[in-house]
């Protein structure tokens, strides 16, 4: 693989204009077709074969005049202090606001309030349930805009009105201060590791090339393929991150083999052939990981798994090609001034040369490491272990009003509905009686009456509402309102409950009883995400063992990664529940609602953050390996990893904790989530794991590290992701004897 991607860096160097041509025809296309593609859709979340899914399936099939997932909104009337809703002033002004609804585009129906009874007991709250004919994403300017209306004018007649329900539900926007934060972090970072403003300017410029290439074929693939606003922005979070991470790698080593005496064209040859190999295993890692998201079942996962993948193939590709073309383009200026004006190749600014007497940070750390593995190993294991106890306690689901922001008219509204009806009236239960095997109308009656009686008698179930019927009489709704919140784990309690009572209903009458809505579907789709997440955890660990024992021809490291990999998510998951359960430091984060951790994050982080720590576990240890078996003691191997890549992976992970922790800010709790939990994720992979457990594991293990049973070197396929078969093929250059054996992915400078 080195030699072919050796040929590809020198390819695309010659034929620079031509490769930087095609790449922004690419972005040119990708922008022209978002600008006129429509608009993207937000879905509901959605697992087929769930008893909630399936009820909805079946509620669209026997009520076809209605839209069981149509976008629904409530409008919440309060009366002033003091007064009751039920006034005659205020009566008359409800009414009035629901008259301006009634027979509006896209209007299905309204309820009042006061014939419904839908007046809270102390008379000063009531509601009233706008249904529309389309789903939520299919709702109009003018549509939405003749609600805010509405509640306006219900406002001016001295009411306090709030508007609740999946009516205002607005996909997420791009553009907030946090994420320019993080840009401009990772721009620091770049210009610190590598001197020179241009080739930190080339990995940002080569980043967003690729991001937004990705971003644009998103944005016009979103109808067709149903893609959300978060698969956009997941795209562009994992598309930034890694392509500045990936063009940093080659870029670091294309310096590197500048510096030993190559010619520019030699050098990007090189860089792309070695570092460029490490770029596409760890690539590949992260791509499989995303596209096996695809197993759990759940669609919009599928859809942030396959969309992420497709940013990360595209960073790839960017850096294979783009990268050395631009090199074609800047040649030596990506050195810093100083080493250009010193005219020797070798030469390092003053005061920047580590030497023996004075050994650069990641030397000294890898020495520290060396004299002490034993207490490194013990407390890294001990830290991490300690913030990944909180992951003990961790509950999964999906955020509803009650997660959004105070200053939301639908949070108000969730917290009036639950003052004046009890927290249970936002999350109800619909309970769907299939009785289409019964033709006889007194076995529908007594078979809906027996299901009412039953669910009524469910402890925790406040209030049950009548059956209403199809055109066929073979198919019956009714509501039931539980006594506690959605995300509550009683109300979990709960469904299953009123799902284990209704089993005998069915066994009496041969009718099926389905539990629906969006609190069972929320209910069902979690415990699916837990159920998979063992599993999933279990694939990904077997391929990074698998995948490692290739690269490094060794069945200890890949094992000792393993571990290391699933410490780091561990702790990571610990900092979710800590933040996002339990509060802690949420205000700072702007986190203004505490409750069950996202029950998407888990598994997408584990899928993520997979293939990112397999980057900085194939950057740091390459050139360990090559110093093993070029002679070194295992000692002095780990001393040379650190010595040459410590900077690079150390620069590498901040730019993507930088990124990560610039999407904290958005308003979308998913988003907030994915941010905090990535950020903390590699944070921990990237400087506990990697730098401290990785180099105090290899120390204790000495030689045995990279001990492979003869039998697994004969069958395991060589992969050369260290340019062994390049060093061969093509000649070091002169200026440098021992270049020969600098075949790794490093960067110039040093820690």
């Amino acid at each position: 693989m080195a030699t072919f991607l050796y040929r590809i860096g020198r390819w695309a160097f010659r034929r620079r204009r031509l490769v930087g041509g095609l790449w922004l025809g690419a972005l040119v296309l990708a922008v022209a077709a978002a600008a006129l593609a429509p608009a993207g859709e937000e879905e509901d979340l959605s697992m087929p074969g769930t008893e909630s899914q399936k009820a909805f399936d079946l509620l669209d099939e026997r009520f076809p005049q209605s839209n069981s997932q149509g976008a629904e909104a409530r409008l919440v009337f309060q009366a002033p202090d003091g007064q009751r809703v039920t006034a005659r002033e205020h009566k008359a002004a409800v009414e009035d606001t629901l008259g301006s609804l009634d027979g509006g585009d896209q209007v299905a129906s309204t309820t009042d309030p006061f014939e419904t009874g839908a007046v809270s007991e102390d008379g000063t709250i009531a509601y009233s349930t706008v249904t529309y004919a389309v789903e939520a994403v299919d709702l109009t300017e003018p549509t939405k805009s003749a609600l805010e209306d509405a509640a306006s004018q219900a406002r001016d007649a001295g009411l306090t009105v709030e508007i609740g329900g999946s009516a205002l539900d607005a996909e997420e926007e791009l553009g907030g201060t946090t994420e320019l934060i993080g840009v401009a972090v990772a721009a620091v970072v770049l210009v610190l590791a590598l001197g020179s403003l241009v080739a930190a300017g080339l990995s940002l410029l080569t980043a967003f090339v690729g991001v937004a290439i990705a971003f644009g074929l998103v944005s016009a693939l979103a109808v067709p393929l149903g893609l959300t606003s978060t698969v956009a922005i997941l795209a562009l979070m994992l598309g930034l991150a890694v392509g500045i991470d990936y063009a940093l790698f080659i870029t670091s080593r294309f310096r590197d083999e500048l510096a030993q005496g190559s010619e520019p064209e030699e050098a990007a040859g090189r860089a792309v052939g070695t570092a460029g190999s490490a770029v596409v295993f760890a690539g590949a890692t992260v791509f499989i990981a995303l596209v096996g998201l695809g197993v759990v079942g759940i669609p919009e996962l599928t859809k942030m798994g396959m969309g992420g993948a497709g940013a990360v193939a595209l960073a790839v590709l960017v850096a294979l090609t783009l990268v050395p073309a631009l090199f074609g383009f800047f040649g030596r200026r990506v050195l810093p001034r100083a080493v250009r004006k010193a005219g020797r190749p070798g030469s390092e600014p003053p005061g920047r040369v580590p030497t023996a007497d004075r050994p650069g940070l990641g030397t000294r750390w890898a020495r520290f490491v060396l004299r002490r593995p034993a207490a490194v190993l013990v407390t890294s294991v001990l830290g991490l272990g300690a913030l990944a106890l909180p992951a003990l306690s961790l509950e999964l689901g999906l955020p509803g009003d009650e997660s959004k922001s105070v200053e939301t008219t639908q949070r108000r509204a969730y917290d009036l509905l639950s003052e004046g009806f009890g927290p249970g009236f936002n999350g109800p239960l619909t309970v769907v009686v299939d009785m289409s095997a019964s033709s006889d109308p007194a076995d529908t009656r007594a078979t809906t009456d027996q299901v009412v009686k039953t669910v009524r008698g469910v402890d925790g179930v406040a209030s049950v509402g009548e059956p209403v019927l199809n055109r066929t009489k073979d198919t019956a709704v009714l509501t039931a309102v539980p006594r506690t919140a959605p995300n509550s784990g009683e109300t979990k309690d709960l469904v299953h409950a009123i799902r284990g009572e209704v089993s005998g209903v069915e066994a009496d009458t041969g009718a099926a009883v389905l539990v629906t809505g969006t609190t069972a579907m929320n209910i069902d789709i979690s415990e699916a995400m837990s159920d998979a997440l063992i599993p999933y955890l279990t694939v990904v660990i077997g391929l990074a063992v698998l995948l490692l024992t290739v690269v490094f021809r060794s069945v200890l490291v890949p094992v000792k990664a393993a571990l290391g990999f699933l410490l780091s998510v561990g702790a990571a998951f610990g900092v979710l529940v800590a933040v996002f359960q339990w509060g802690w430091a949420a205000g700072l984060l702007g986190i203004e609602q505490t409750g069950p951790v996202m029950s998407l994050m888990p598994i997408l982080i584990i899928g993520i953050v997979f293939g990112l720590a397999m980057d900085y576990e194939v950057f740091l240890l390459t050139r360990m390996r090559e110093a093993y078996v070029h002679g070194a003691s295992p000692g002095e191997a780990i001393v040379s990893g650190f010595r040459h890549s410590g900077r690079v992976v150390a620069a590498a992970a901040i730019i993507m904790i930088s990124v990560f922790a610039g999407f904290v800010g958005m308003n979308s709790p998913t988003i907030q989530t994915m941010g905090v939990g990535l950020a903390a994720a590699v944070a921990f992979d990237a400087f506990v794991v990697r730098m401290a457990i990785v180099p105090a594991v290899l120390a204790l293990l000495g030689h045995r590290a990279w001990w492979l049973p003869r039998i697994l070197n004969r069958v395991l396929p060589n992969v050369d992701i260290e340019g062994e078969k390049l060093s061969r093929h093509v000649p070091a250059p002169a200026a440098d004897p021992d270049a020969a054996v600098r075949r790794l992915p490093v960067g110039r400078h040093q820690l």
